[in-house]
């Protein structure tokens, strides 16, 4: 898969990631139910909803991080030895900053 494909693919998970982040945040502003009972359940999808967030955040930072990288040069690139990360790795995980070996080797 060639690195432009990647990069298309990158903008878009970023794009859905941003528009998901807005989603959550929206939700966030709505009013809250007078509701005891309702108050409770809210609590718990806001519990969720923060854990989501979260986890969109990491990732929307992650892309951006493998965007720089690939308008550096150094997108396919391993940061701890500098061997080229096979494209298979790259199309499989594309923000991705180890090749397979240093990734094993992180792992143990």
């Amino acid at each position: 898969m060639p690195l432009q494909k990647l990069k298309q693919e990158l903008l878009q998970r970023k794009m859905k990631l941003e528009r998901q982040i807005a989603a959550i945040e929206h939700d966030f502003r709505q009013g809250r139910s007078s509701d005891l009972a309702e108050q409770a359940q809210e609590r718990e999808n806001d519990d969720v909803l923060n854990a989501l967030e979260l986890k969109a955040e990491q990732e929307l930072q992650q892309i951006d991080r493998a965007l720089t990288r690939m308008e550096q040069g150094s997108y396919d690139r391993c940061s701890v030895c500098q061997d080229v990360i096979a494209i298979e790795r790259l199309s499989a995980i594309p923000y991705t900053t180890l090749c397979i070996s240093c990734a094993s080797r992180q792992s143990q």
